[in-house]
This record gives structure tokens, C-alpha cells and sequence, in this order.
């Protein structure tokens, strides 16, 4: 995994940076793993006896959190251990910088590396059923012997050569998004060893390690937007936020640069009808066969194109049931009550109350009115309490975002990938492998950026120099994402990462916020 750097625009840093990536895959790994087991200590256990059957998941995250802190100091990724703290929220927040690199602090560039440490499911009985034993969710490759090769080059993305496995983690939560949260942590390790040499200077450099983003897309920053940026001075505002999620193509190549991704929202429809016995249907008003005749009729609207943006760069919007809640008697009666909601992603251009007009002006929808029913279309709230105990209420839409591509922000992330990435990956590569060139791209899913744009009239005041992105209403901080992991390899039965992934992210985000301050 070696190539030649190019002497002429090479530096010592970059080459020490490089070199300290590779040097630390291992420590890398040995994070990840741990990260990822660490709920196999509570998830078979009652509450009663410290056990926590959802561990992992949004707003069970602890036990991982404080696992990930200790490693932080142990690892030396901070400065010293008060640098390390849980934020009100819950987030896992950490900082370095160079107090005596000469730079006052309103004058330093803040960059922010956002990863979020929950996961989805497990689903660990199902693991065991579909790949035949050997791989479990939390612990990882065990017996070689005992797992169905086969199954898993269906069920995934993309998966190297067998004769590499050695090389892949294996894990719920190893590809979304544990690798990009332990990536930032030997990055600020990095930086502070490379701290002679310049990493740090003129920077302000935060990680966060968000929660409840599985369940709560960018909840993390909505809570620093709300709660410590409003009125904010220049030193805590952050000028480019890299998040950590994947970037990995199963088709395209592992390790891409992004810059954008749609935004998304829940749209929630509450059908009620009237009850009865189910022998004399006449007597009521059935809301589950009027709310199957609205998904049915919009799904033909998706198919269809019909109030659907496209968007070169982004791609189009798209809209799809995805959940429900039956309110019945029994199974012989006409239901009360039929709740359900469609996953609804906003490309740009797409206005959240227009996606919610065009549920609402559905004909299924004025036929089931007419026929006296209620029918009523929202955006629901996310009102689940964090580990902590905050509650953000937030209506459950996430606007997208895009880095337009001469921002400085992205100039600079391209240069600093050729700096320190592209010398420790070889030339060429196919479909899901590493690419020597900067891969520019968007996120084929949702990350923690969409809570960072805010309205322009909001409390957050922002300098001039910090060069954010206005969008509309929006305005937010220049955004770019490098992860480890393949998109199409999360939330899915053996999911995995490539641990040679780790290198090259983590000397570019060693290396980005140097790089960027020299563009200011």
C-alpha cells in the first residue's frame, strides 16, 4: 500500500502524517473492535442486573461512550483527560489545539469532525440463521469454518478478494459509522504528535461522537446550534465540519470526498375511522382500507415522477412507505385508528411543506374526508429522551445540504487527500476498492449534516470569514464527509469494513485543517 509521493509538493508533515496512518491501522482496528463488542456485555442481561437489551442503540449508547472517552485518553488523542467530556446532550465531545503556535484564537480556523456512535439493530439471531454461524454482530469473526461465503457476497455491497479478509472487520456498526468515529480519534492523536510540525497551527480542532442519529438524523448538532453556538464567539463557531460517514462505493471506490446529500423528512398520516364488528363492516369506516388506497395512490405518484425534483448532482427526490401502527379491537373488527408514515428524501429545490401538500391533496385522501373519516398529514416530532436525558422535540425534518465546489473547503480537502492520502494507496482500483485520486461525490444516504442548517434569520451570528454556505432560508457551515465503509454495506446482515480504509482517512483529516488554514 505504498506509492510515490511527489517531491515537489510534498512536505515533511504530510509525509510524517502519512506515515503515522499506516503506522496506526492497527491501533485503529483494536478501537473499532472494542467499540463494536462493547454492547455483548449488556444486551443478554435485565435491566435489574445492569443489563440494557437496546445497548448500542440511539439513546442506549453509554456503555460505548465511555469505552470510546477512556480510549481517547489513554490513546493520548487529547492534550490531557478535562479535554474529553459528555456534552448535555450526550454527545462524546473532545479538542485540540496548539495554545502556543502564536494564533489568537478568534483568528484560528475551527474544524469540527462529527461521527455518530449509535448503530441500528443488531438483529444478532438473524446473523447467526443467514450466515451460518462464525460472525457475530458484536464479537466479529469467530469459526471461518462455520460462515456461508456465499451468503455473504449476495447480501453485500461489495466484499475483496476472499485471500484479503483478513483485512475486514466485521460487525453491526463497523461500516455506519464506528470506523469514521474512531478515525477521528487517531487523527487528533496524529495531529498533537505532529504538533512541531505545524498540524495544529491555527486551528481549533473539535470531535464529536453524536447520538440518537440513527433515529434522529443530526440531532448532535441541532443541540449545538441550539445550546452553545447561539451567540457564540468566533473561536467555538465552526468554519468546515468533515463528517465521518462512509463515503465508500460499491461501483464507484471506497473513500470518496462528499460535499452534499438530500435532505429527508417523515411524513406522518393518522387515518380514523369508525369501529365495529368486523361480520358487519357496514357499520363503521375502515381507516386501514382508505390508508391502503393512499400509499397505494402515492406510490403510483413516485413511479410516476409526478411533484418529484431531480437534481444533477444529488439526484431525485423519492418517497416510500415505511412504517405503520394499527389501532384495532381485534383481528374480526373494522380498526379505529391507521397510522403510517412515508420516508420521504428532498432533493434540492424540494420544500418540506410542499412534500407535505402533496400527501394532503392526494384523491384517496379527499375520497376517505368525504367519506367521514379524518385524515391528518404532519411532520411528527422526535420527543425520545437521550442517554442524558435531553429532549430536543424536533419536527422530523432534515433539510439537505451542498459545498458548492469552488468553496475553499473543498479545494482544500482535494489538495489534502493528494498530500497524505493518495501516497499510501496504489494507482488504479475497481468498483469497491481504494482510489489514488480524490473521488468528489454526495452520500447516497442521510449523515449528521443535515442538523447543521439553520435559518439566515436565526441566533446563530456568523463572521464573514468563516465563509458559510447560504442556501436558500439556509444557511449552514461548509460540509465535506470521509469515512470508512461502503454505503452499501450498512444496516445489512455481516456488515463490514475494510480496515486498509483506515489509513487514508485518517492522514486526511490529520492533515485538512492545516491545509485549510492556509487558504484563509
Amino acid at each position: 500500500m505504498t506509492a510515490a509521493a511527489d517531491p515537489k509538493t510534498t512536505t515533511s508533515l504530510d509525509e510524517k502524517i502519512s506515515r503515522l496512518a499506516v503506522q496506526y491501522r492497527p491501533l485503529a482496528v483494536k478501537i473499532l473492535k472494542e467499540a463494536i463488542r462493547v454492547p455483548a456485555d449488556y444486551v443478554d442481561r435485565s435491566p435489574d442486573d445492569g443489563g440494557d437489551p437496546r445497548c448500542g442503540l440511539s439513546n442506549h449508547e453509554l456503555p460505548r461512550l465511555e469505552y470510546l472517552r477512556r480510549a481517547i485518553v489513554e490513546e493520548r488523542a487529547v492534550e490531557k483527560p478535562e479535554d474529553v467530556w459528555f456534552d448535555g446532550f450526550g454527545n462524546l465531545r473532545w479538542i485540540v489545539q496548539d495554545q502556543n503556535d502564536g494564533v489568537p484564537a478568534d483568528k484560528k480556523a475551527v474544524i469540527l469532525f462529527d461521527g455518530h456512535t449509535d448503530t441500528v439493530n443488531a438483529l444478532r439471531k438473524r446473523w447467526h440463521e443467514a450466515i451460518g454461524g462464525g460472525i457475530d454482530p458484536y464479537n466479529g469473526w469467530t469459526d471461518g469454518t462455520k460462515v456461508d461465503h456465499s451468503f455473504l457476497q449476495k447480501e453485500l455491497g461489495y466484499l475483496p478478494p476472499q485471500n484479503e479478509w483478513e483485512y475486514l472487520v466485521w460487525g453491526r456498526g463497523s461500516a455506519d459509522q464506528l470506523a469514521g468515529v474512531v478515525s477521528q480519534i487517531v487523527a487528533t492523536k496524529i495531529m498533537l504528535e505532529c504538533r512541531a510540525e505545524g498540524a495544529l497551527k491555527g486551528v481549533i480542532v473539535h470531535g464529536v461522537g453524536t447520538v440518537a442519529e440513527e433515529d434522529n438524523d443530526g440531532g448532535g448538532p441541532m443541540y449545538l446550534l441550539r445550546e452553545e453556538l447561539a451567540g457564540a464567539s468566533a473561536d467555538r463557531i465552526p468554519d468546515v465540519v468533515i463528517l465521518t460517514e462512509g463515503t465508500g462505493c460499491a461501483n464507484l471506490g471506497a473513500v470518496g470526498v462528499y460535499r452534499g446529500q438530500r435532505g429527508r423528512m417523515q411524513i406522518e398520516v393518522e387515518v380514523t375511522g369508525k369501529s365495529c364488528h368486523g361480520s358487519m363492516p357496514w357499520e363503521g369506516r375502515n381507516p386501514l382500507e382508505y390508508g391502503a388506497a393512499i400509499i397505494v395512490e402515492a406510490a403510483e405518484k413516485y413511479r410516476n415522477g409526478e411533484s418529484f425534483a431531480q437534481d444533477e448532482f444529488l439526484g431525485g427526490g423519492t418517497r416510500t412507505a415505511s412504517w405503520a401502527l394499527l389501532d384495532t379491537p381485534s383481528d374480526c373488527a373494522v380498526p379505529e385508528r391507521f397510522v403510517f408514515r412515508f420516508d420521504r428524501r428532498l432533493t434540492a429545490g424540494e420544500d418540506p411543506d410542499r412534500a407535505l401538500e402533496d400527501v394532503s391533496s392526494l384523491k384517496s385522501v379527499k375520497n376517505a374526508i368525504a367519506d367521514g373519516l379524518r385524515v391528518d398529514v404532519r411532520a411528527p416530532l422526535y420527543e425520545e429522551a437521550t442517554w442524558k436525558g435531553y429532549r430536543l422535540a424536533n419536527a422530523q425534518i432534515y433539510p439537505g445540504w451542498v459545498t458548492p465546489e469552488n468553496h475553499p473547503s473543498v479545494t482544500s480537502a482535494v489538495e489534502a487527500y493528494r498530500r497524505v492520502a493518495s501516497p499510501i494507496i496504489k494507482p488504479g482500483g475497481q468498483h469497491g476498492e481504494l482510489r489514488h485520486e480524490p473521488r468528489v461525490a454526495r452520500w447516497i444516504f442521510s449523515t449528521d449534516g443535515v442538523g447543521f442548517p439553520t435559518r439566515a434569520n436565526g441566533a446563530v451570528k456568523v463572521p464573514e470569514s468563516k465563509r458559510w454556505v447560504h442556501d436558500g432560508a439556509f444557511y449552514y457551515p461548509a460540509m465535506l464527509g470521509i469515512g470508512p465503509g461502503i454505503e452499501q454495506n450498512t444496516h445489512k446482515i455481516g456488515e463490514c469494513m475494510d480496515s486498509r480504509e483506515f489509513p487514508p482517512v485518517i492522514a486526511f483529516l490529520a492533515r485538512f485543517p492545516s491545509v485549510y488554514q492556509g487558504t484563509k
